[in-house]
């Protein structure tokens, strides 16, 4: 189970606000959407600490997963950190094959043999993770990745099982900011390394602070 002492994911920013806070001024408009993500989230805490992580393993940012990674390790269970871990290694696979695959303008290569395990493909369910849970990761990973073939797939198999388009749109709209918040950070610091490099301050760009630990509605 996830430790007692760790405050649930709608009651405070935790990781996301300390990155938040890292933000530059001029993106006053990501933090304020992060901001909005735990308190406005439609997703179950599972979900979402499961699409948090995911998606910041698909983004590719030290930075990110480093502070994503620590939280969403003290706030899911043992199986689900590690079933997320294993949607974000399968779908690494699976969205440069089909993505790879849609693209190419030859349909024969749809009716060729894949060559890939059948776990690899998805078809194994994880342990400790339902199965709508295993495809809200699947498919936010597929955002970001930007795999047309996996997101129909998976948003297909969501609607299916009854899941709400809000939901749906609730997990890209999180992989969008967690991708933004990654190349975000990781261009800032290479940029502020450069000589010469001014940091504008927030009062001459007119954007608002916005507090790493305070939630601000709207989206």
């Amino acid at each position: 189970m996830p430790h007692d002492d760790v405050p649930g994911p709608l009651d405070a920013l935790g990781a996301l606000g300390a990155l938040a806070a890292r933000l530059p001024a001029h993106a006053g408009d990501l933090r304020r959407s992060l901001a909005s993500v735990p308190d406005g989230s439609r997703l179950s805490p599972q979900q979402l600490w499961g699409t948090l992580l995911v998606t910041a393993i698909a983004a590719r940012s030290a930075v990110v997963l480093r502070e994503v990674g620590r939280e969403a390790r003290a706030r899911l269970t043992p199986e689900a950190y590690t079933a997320a871990r294993s949607v974000a290694a399968t779908m690494a696979v699976n969205n440069v094959f089909f993505r790879t695959r849609h693209l190419l303008s030859d349909p024969a290569y749809g009716t060729l043999r894949t060559g890939l395990r059948r776990d690899v493909l998805g078809v194994r369910q994880p342990p400790g993770v339902g199965r709508t849970d295993q495809e809200l990761w699947s498919l936010a990973v597929s955002a970001v990745n930007a795999c047309g073939a996996c997101l129909d797939a998976h948003e297909r198999a969501l609607r299916a099982a009854g899941v709400e388009r809000e939901v749906v749109q609730e997990t890209f709209r999180i992989a969008s900011l967690v991708t933004a918040l990654a190349v975000t950070l990781e261009a800032e610091t290479v940029l502020e390394a450069l000589p010469g490099t001014r940091t504008v301050p927030e009062a001459e760009t007119g954007a608002e602070a916005v507090p790493g630990a305070e939630a601000v509605p709207g989206g």
